[in-house]
């Protein structure tokens, strides 16, 4: 049995639609593999048993192309669907190969409306990349990009760049040979664009390219977004902060997305990172395998 939602929106068709596949004990590898290329949605969830009882249950996400150690929109709606369900309460915490994921639920009128995520992981920095690649890869000038883009991650790896204007960012388009020859998927998921534009409530608004795992444009990325709030937590020069953000991604698909970002720093450390918002139920069904 399966149920898609779409995720980070109030309404239906818009946001980042996810399947999840409910009871999936007893699928291999391969066949969620094969599932989640049939969907072809950014990523897919299969809920299996916790490996410990004290843990609502093992997640695994699949994009069409490959397995992911985290991300943000599958873990936000396949909460959404497990507490609609009466599974965990107001707080599930969900096993992945990232580590532990907790998760808090949000409820109107005894409805669950939106959950939201503690990242996996610690903010990590993990290398440099210049300007003139990553222009390259989404069809920008080295002159588009603001200082230095980077590769972080909260839980799974991303390349962070922000741009000069919201216009520059509505113009990016993916370079999928120039993923493969300078961004392989070892290296980064996709890259990730962001400028700090206030606009219709949002704070920041991104775009998400990752063509060499099977997600061209991605209408709103989680772990990217949890990730770029603990950036710019860092990138502050105070000492003690809390931050929080309204990201908006998918406006240029067509698919508008809001998700709640904040950060905690402590002693010039981030030392927490949280991404949620609101999801919508869409359909549900069986998978003959």
């Amino acid at each position: 049995m399966f149920q898609t939602v779409d995720v980070f929106t109030d309404r239906k068709f818009g946001g980042n639609p996810l399947a999840v596949v409910l009871d999936a004990e007893g699928l291999t590898t391969e066949q969620m593999q094969a599932i989640a290329a049939e969907f072809n949605l950014a990523e897919t969830t299969f809920v299996l048993p916790p490996k410990y009882p004290a843990h609502t249950a093992q997640v695994r996400i699949f994009t069409p192309k490959a397995e992911l150690p985290f991300a943000g929109h599958p873990n936000v709606g396949t909460a959404f669907v497990l507490a609609r369900m009466g599974q965990g309460g107001d707080r599930l915490v969900f096993e992945e190969i990232a580590g532990l994921v907790p998760l808090d639920v949000t409820r109107e009128g005894g409805v669950v409306v939106a959950t939201r995520l503690a990242a996996p992981q610690p903010l990590t920095l993990i290398e440099t990349v210049p300007a003139e690649i990553v222009a390259s890869a989404v069809g920008l000038t080295p002159g588009d990009i603001v200082g230095e883009p980077v590769v972080a991650a909260t839980g799974t790896k991303f390349l962070f760049a922000e741009v000069t204007s919201r216009a520059v960012l509505s113009k990016a388009l993916y370079n999928v040979e120039a993923f493969r020859k300078h961004l392989p998927m070892e290296r980064t998921v996709g890259v990730h664009l962001y400028v700090a534009e206030t606009e219709g409530g949002v704070d920041v608004h991104t775009r998400m390219f990752a063509p060499l795992f099977g997600v061209p444009e991605d209408p709103a990325t989680g772990a990217a977004n949890v990730t770029l709030i603990g950036l710019l937590a860092h990138y502050d020069p105070r000492a003690e902060l809390s931050l929080s953000k309204t990201i908006g991604q998918g406006f240029d698909m067509g698919r508008p997305s809001l998700l709640d970002a904040s950060a905690e720093k402590k002693a010039g450390k981030v030392v927490a990172t949280y991404i949620g918002g609101r999801c919508v139920p869409m359909l549900s069904g069986t998978i003959e395998v």
